[in-house]
């Protein structure tokens, strides 16, 4: 799934004066479905600062959306500008599930036990198998 980059963004890419803004604009309009969930899953540690983390876990309602989400979430340059961007570190799991943790929380329990192969393996089930 490609981005749509318009000739203004990619002019100034060209010239080496592309910024964070201009590139999280290209992902937002893009993405719209990636945008929804990480957006959410940020929203959602924003309004309980004491949870362990945000998240979004509700299935995409299509495969196409399921792309837009792991191209989002692959991609170590959107990923990066998303995280800075919302001013947390997300995690992934299962195609769908979206975590957002604050930076500080990183190297926290939480963190690790999300990203962690027994995370993965307790939050698989069969619906889930051919994402």
């Amino acid at each position: 799934m490609s981005l749509d980059v318009p000739a203004h963004v990619l002019t100034a890419a060209e010239r080496g004066e592309l910024d964070d803004a201009q590139f999280v604009a290209v992902v937002r309009d893009s993405l719209p479905y990636a945008w929804e969930v990480v957006t959410a899953a940020a929203e959602d540690r924003a309004a309980r600062p004491d949870a362990r983390f945000g998240e979004h876990e509700v299935p995409p309602p299509s495969e196409g959306e399921r792309g837009q989400l792991l191209r989002a979430l692959a991609s170590n340059a959107i990923r990066g500008a998303l995280e800075r961007h919302f001013g947390v570190v997300f995690a992934f799991q299962n195609c769908h599930r979206v975590a957002a943790f604050a930076p500080a929380d990183v190297d926290g329990a939480a963190y690790r036990e999300f990203i962690s192969p027994r995370g993965q393996v307790l939050n698989q089930s069969p619906e889930l198998r051919d994402c």
